[in-house]
């Protein structure tokens, strides 16, 4: 299914990477080795180096870390909100907010 809107030129690739920078920065920050961010969030020191040289990372490792960085309240307002360009968008998400599955392109 094609993305409805992409006005930006970052792939998730990109995205990832700028998350494994901002975790670096925000561990170096915060005067803290690997080995400690490890102990403090349960991942693997290992796969903390993986993350912050490559942006590869599982979702489960990556909300540990920003747990463990203090970041819980920022990812739980992560996508809280529906996003809209139109009127229209906003039309559609209003009639959609209690639908328990999607729609294929094909139904009408």
């Amino acid at each position: 299914m094609p993305l409805l809107y992409d006005f930006d030129m970052d792939s998730a690739a990109d995205l990832a990477k700028g998350l494994a920078q901002r975790t670096q920065q925000r561990r170096l920050e915060k005067g803290l080795s690997r080995d400690a961010l490890s102990m403090m969030s349960g991942v693997p020191t290992p796969t903390i180096a993986k993350f912050e040289q490559q942006g590869t990372i599982s979702l489960v490792s990556f909300l540990a870390l920003a747990k463990a960085l203090g970041y819980a309240d920022e990812i739980r307002q992560l996508m809280a909100k529906p996003k809209f360009d139109t009127m229209e968008e906003l039309d559609v998400i209003n009639r959609n907010k209690n639908r328990k599955r999607g729609r294929n392109e094909f139904d009408k």
